[in-house]
C-alpha cells in the first residue's frame, strides 16, 4: 500500500509511504532538510509502524510544535487506520 501525507507546520511539504501490512518498505519526504529527511527514511526501512511510531511521534524542531518525523508517525497512524 502507497500513502501520500500532506505535512503541516514543517518544511517538508509531504511524506509518501509504502507499507507491506505493519512493516514499512519506504519513505520519502517531498522538501524538508534533504540529509535529515533521507537519514530518517533509512532508519525506518523494515520497522513495524508501531516501533517507529512510539519513537517519533513526540520529536520537537525548534520552538514548532512538531517536526517531519512527528509528522511521519502522524502519517503512519493513518496510513494503517486507512488499511483497516
Amino acid at each position: 500500500m502507497i500513502y501520500q501525507y500532506k505535512t503541516q507546520g514543517v518544511c517538508s511539504r509531504a511524506i509518501e509511504i509504502e507499507l507491506d501490512g505493519d512493516v514499512i518498505k519506504s519513505v520519502r519526504f517531498d522538501g524538508g532538510c534533504n540529509g535529515n529527511t533521507q537519514g530518517v527514511a533509512a532508519l525506518v526501512k523494515g520497522r513495524k509502524v508501531d516501533e517507529v511510531v512510539d519513537l517519533l511521534e513526540d520529536i520537537r524542531c525548534g520552538h514548532k510544535n512538531t517536526s517531519c518525523p512527528a509528522q511521519l508517525a502522524q502519517a503512519l497512524m493513518e496510513a494503517v487506520q486507512q488499511q483497516l
